[in-house]
């Protein structure tokens, strides 16, 4: 038994590398998402960050609850906000102090729910700031609120509804993750917009780059949801996925 769980690590292990090294090519063709340190004022990084309060402190609930439901569903807890980490990372400069890149965070979505990922995506953001210099302290809120709420809730919502109208499980999860990518830019670009002029200058520039790399973060969702179907199934019924 041991040594059949050791095999399906390895399994799983080798192809989230795959994958992730695969998007990574992707986006090295790119050319909206974490905003740089000093874009915005500090009266509107400090609202958002008022804003962005309630959904983390329902994320930790949300956590507490999920975790009592499913006790192994731990690690694939931790794996959603390493995906998150590995694929948000994966940054394009693009356009007035933001960059292009996957999210990542609609995998989790659709497993814990959009509340959890509030939680996972601001630990996220705050490392990447602290050890990547991909966003920043001051724009935390705003870029919490575009990519670890916003986007969530659109990807949980989406593929609830797709399961409800018995569409396939694949279809739902890369229309999940493919819009909840698409939503992040989305707010992103009216954030900038907002402050900097132009929210329609920020959707066409960014829709250039985000639209492909959204189908891309869609496929590779339903592959890394596809294996943990076949892999793990005893925890995804424990969180009522399936």
């Amino acid at each position: 038994m041991k040594h059949m769980m050791n095999q399906r690590n390895t399994r799983l292990l080798r192809t989230a590398a795959v994958l992730v090294g695969l998007l990574g090519v992707l986006t090295m063709s790119a050319s909206a998402m974490h905003i740089a340190e000093g874009y915005l004022p500090v009266g509107w990084a400090a609202g958002w960050g008022v804003v962005c309060v309630p959904f983390v402190v329902a994320g930790f609930l949300s956590i507490q609850k999920k975790v009592a439901q499913a006790p192994k569903a731990k690690i694939l807890l931790a794996m959603c906000g390493a995906f998150a980490f590995v694929l948000s990372a994966l940054k394009i400069p693009s356009f007035e102090g933001s960059c292009s890149h996957p999210t990542g965070v609609g995998l989790g979505a659709i497993l814990f729910g959009p509340m959890t990922m509030a939680v996972l995506g601001l630990i996220v953001l705050l490392f990447q700031a602290l050890l990547l210099a991909h966003g920043g302290l001051t724009t935390l809120g705003a870029n919490t609120f575009s990519m670890a709420i916003a986007g969530p809730i659109v990807s949980w919502a989406v593929y609830k509804l797709l399961r409800k109208a018995n569409a396939p499980a694949a279809v739902a999860v890369f229309a999940a993750a493919a819009l909840g990518d698409l939503f992040t830019y989305v707010v992103t670009s009216v954030q900038l917009g907002v402050v900097h002029g132009g929210i329609g200058k920020f959707l066409m520039i960014f829709a250039v780059t985000q639209i492909p790399l959204a189908i891309a973060e869609g496929l590779l969702t339903v592959v890394v949801f596809n294996v943990l179907e076949k892999y793990s199934r005893e925890e995804l019924h424990a969180l009522c996925v399936l």
